[in-house]
């Protein structure tokens, strides 16, 4: 279980997917000390040092074009009269960057000072700067703000990360807080119908590192533990890339508000 995975032969320090691991069979795992590192993680360490070099090698790397997900999204928002939309993991900003052009007031975290530089850069350039703020934010970290205080989250390629469930269920659990009554919140996910899902080394809690990154890949079950206490507006599948890449994109509201015309297709 250890990190060259020995036979552990005395008490030791382990990440929560480890424990789970030894859990999931039966053994009897009794922590007697336990810390939260709020820092980057191993798994997570690779995807942050690749994207820490390629957004300072390649600006603007995923282009000026906002996502397809990022479209649906701010068409969910301006039907739902959301202004103030935080998204998480904004990158270089591609998709901050339309929320603001389309008027809404976007505050932008991610882990990396440089997309986030560009992004603001790109912000003066678009004449959008008034309208956006951005703020560097681990993904484990409570979110930097007050309860019921947005009225929409957007969270692209972030939940799929090497989180642990318990992590996620952590970060949706922020995201529900931050959210006014009447709150939207957009995110996508890859899913177990991936061609990378069970490929290369497991780590357990449907996690696989491939090519050096892992990701956790999403069941139905799971998205449908993240949205108790929730509406389930929808879950939309579709693709990108050349794998192709197959993922869900969720749409969901507090519990007692939902978006008309909503559906499912997953």
């Amino acid at each position: 279980m250890s990190e060259p995975r020995d036979r552990p032969t005395s008490p030791g320090w382990y990440a929560t997917p480890t424990v789970q691991y030894a859990v999931e069979p039966g053994f009897d795992v009794a922590p007697i000390e336990a810390y939260v590192r709020t820092q980057t993680g191993r798994y997570l360490n690779p995807w942050y040092k690749r994207l820490q070099h390629t957004y300072a090698a390649y600006p603007g790397m995923y282009g000026e074009e906002p996502s397809t997900p990022a479209l649906h999204a701010a068409s969910v928002f301006r039907a739902a009269g959301a202004s103030d939309v935080p998204e998480l993991g904004a990158g270089h900003g591609r998709d901050a960057l339309y929320f603001a052009r389309e008027g809404f007031t976007v505050q932008a975290t991610d882990f990396s000072a440089t997309g986030l530089q560009q992004l603001q850069e790109a912000a003066g350039a678009q004449s959008v700067e008034r309208r956006v703020t951005t703020a560097v934010q681990a993904v484990r970290d409570p979110l930097p703000l007050p309860d019921a205080c947005v009225d929409a989250v957007f969270a692209y390629m972030l939940l799929y990360m090497a989180l642990s469930t318990q992590e996620i269920q952590a970060l949706v659990g922020e995201i529900r807080r931050v959210l006014r009554p009447a709150g939207e919140f957009v995110y996508t996910v890859r899913h177990t119908g991936d061609a990378h899902y069970g490929a290369g080394t497991a780590h357990g809690d449907d996690i696989y590192e491939h090519g050096g990154f892992a990701v956790h890949f999403f069941d139905r079950g799971l998205v449908d533990a993240l949205a108790d206490g929730w509406t389930l507006n929808e879950v939309h599948s579709f693709e990108e890339g050349d794998l192709p890449r197959r993922l869900w994109r969720v749409t969901q509201t507090p519990a007692g508000e939902s978006t008309a015309g909503a559906g499912q297709d997953a």
